[in-house]
């Protein structure tokens, strides 16, 4: 089952999705829209409302209101985009003008603060509050993930421990929380909903870790993005914490110091002396296994459910990510 396979599964879902977006983007104001719906339809893959409307059915879920869930973590989603640009002064996403290169700083801050609202406002429309619990506690992990990433830039010291801490703050809550979501709204027991939403944990993992493979093998219309942005951005980033550390135990006291100066001045000035530290010490196998041991634990999540059409689709879903390596 291919991506495209999988996404046929809740055609008429998402549909519904993109019909709701659409409608609950609506403002007065005109920048609000204008905005809005430039990064809304620049062409992402729709991955997390996806998972909590794959989730749902897989948990045989009936009734109506995953198509609201999923609208509300796509804007909380993209809220977090437009922030994230900002924060990394980044020019370029999915191939496209990021929003604050376009239309500034502010606007996309202050765009980023609406879509939150505004999500808030629909989950007060879901009337649940475990819903409302749930995702008041994803927004603050996210916040707080932004705020350690941050404290981590051109910090060469960074271990493994903390980078895996932003990853989980960062992209896997919310990975997370689009699954956890589908469990809750099919009344799942307790059992089953934590296993569902570990799945998420393990396939955001995942994906972010191979996110960071591609910055360094990928090129720049694969990724939407241009390659080594994570190191120009004195981003320490697993391929080069895992780099470090090899060259620091095999006593490659100068490839240790020149990634230690990589990260700490950022920029692309030794990208070609990096890249060669990096295979030579296998760090991007070295991630792509990391990669792999949340993928297999993703599935395992899910041995807890019944088997159905959208359970494999869940299991392709966590492979197809991996498969992006190869």
């Amino acid at each position: 089952m291919d991506y495209k396979a999988i996404q046929a599964l809740v055609t008429s879902d998402m549909k519904a999705v993109d019909e709701l977006i659409t409608r609950r983007l609506e403002s007065d104001v005109v920048l609000v829209n204008q905005l809005s719906n430039y990064i809304i339809n620049s062409g992402g893959k729709r991955l997390r409302p996806m998972l909590a409307l794959l989730m749902a059915r897989a948990c045989e879920y009936k009734g109506d209101k995953h198509v609201d869930v999923a609208a509300i973590v796509e804007f909380i989603h993209t809220a977090t985009l437009l922030h994230d640009d900002v924060v990394d002064e980044s020019d370029m996403r999915r191939g496209k003008d990021t929003a604050n290169n376009v239309w500034g700083n502010q606007a996309a801050v202050l765009v980023g603060d609406f879509l939150y609202s505004r999500a808030f406002e629909m989950m007060v429309d879901v009337d649940e509050m475990r819903v409302m619990d749930i995702m008041a506690q994803t927004t603050n992990t996210i916040a707080e993930g932004e705020v350690l990433q941050l404290l981590n830039i051109n910090d060469a010291d960074t271990s493994e421990e903390r980078y895996f801490e932003v990853i989980y703050s960062k992209t896997a809550k919310l990975f997370e929380a689009a699954c956890q979501l589908g469990g809750v709204l099919a009344g799942l027991p307790e059992e089953q909903e934590k296993a569902v939403a570990q799945y998420g944990v393990h396939l955001g993992t995942a994906f972010q870790l191979v996110d960071d493979i591609l910055d360094y093998i990928a090129d720049s219309d694969e990724m939407g993005k241009n390659v080594g942005d994570d190191l120009a951005e004195g981003k320490p980033t697993l391929p080069l914490i895992r780099a470090m550390q090899v060259s620091n135990d095999n006593n490659q006291t100068e490839d240790s110091a020149l990634i230690r100066s990589a990260i700490e001045e950022g920029g692309l000035d030794q990208i070609d002396e990096i890249m060669k530290i990096i295979k030579k010490t296998e760090s991007l196998e070295y991630t792509i296994e990391a990669a792999k041991k949340e993928t297999a634990l993703a599935n395992q999540s899910l041995d807890i459910l019944s088997d159905n059409e959208y359970k494999t689709a869940l299991i392709e879903l966590a492979n197809y990510s991996l498969s992006r390596t190869t």
